[in-house]
């Protein structure tokens, strides 16, 4: 009957395929899984566990977060691959990138602070002026006591204490002015949706 049923077809001049898995496409997969799974590995427990991974995934990521690099390990990461390969990966995804975004962001914050930092013991009174100018709500005394004593304590060679203090306030300082910016457009959202409705 079988080979009725091909005559037929081939007859009417349709021709039918099997559909077979794209092996190279399946391997990429597998192997983005894999990657997956080791960048989740190396994250905190307090991070892995806020990931809501299926009970067997958590645990056996949580095993590879422990383990040095052997055979036993990647053993284990391929077996976590195949069982990403079963689930919606898309929200995994999505907070892995949220996690990125926010590291990039601190990365950035650091920088600046760190610039700002140097710059004033460089510059003093200059640069205390052009940051008091782009952060007029900043304490001149307090910020111009702890360049003063940064500034004594690079002359003397002396451990960075002042610095460090000076980093501290600055990085205080910036993320003040960030949540007080989030707050601004936030409330410039909130008018704008009010006129909308009036």
């Amino acid at each position: 009957m079988i080979e009725e049923y091909d005559v037929e077809e081939m007859e009417e001049g349709v021709e039918y395929y099997a559909i077979r898995p794209n092996k190279t496409r399946i391997k990429k997969e597998i192997a983005a899984l894999f990657q997956l799974a080791e960048e989740i590995s190396a994250l905190s427990l307090a991070t892995i566990n806020s990931f809501e991974l299926p009970e067997n995934i958590r645990t056996g990521i949580i095993q590879v977060s422990g383990m040095g690099h052997t055979g036993a390990r990647k053993r284990l990461l391929k077996y976590l691959a195949g069982q990403l390969h079963k689930i919606d990966v898309e929200p995994i995804l999505e907070k892995l990138s949220r996690l990125k975004n926010q590291s990039a962001h601190a990365v950035r914050e650091h920088h600046i602070v760190e610039r700002w930092r140097d710059r004033l013991i460089a510059e003093g009174d200059n640069a205390l002026a052009a940051l008091l100018d782009e952060h007029p709500h900043a304490d001149r005394q307090q910020l111009r006591q702890l360049v003063r004593n940064a500034q004594k304590e690079l002359q003397a060679a002396k451990p960075p204490k002042s610095s460090r203090l000076l980093y501290r306030y600055l990085k205080t300082l910036f993320v003040d002015d960030d949540l007080d910016d989030g707050l601004d457009e936030a409330d410039e959202e909130f008018e704008d949706d009010s006129e909308l409705d009036d």
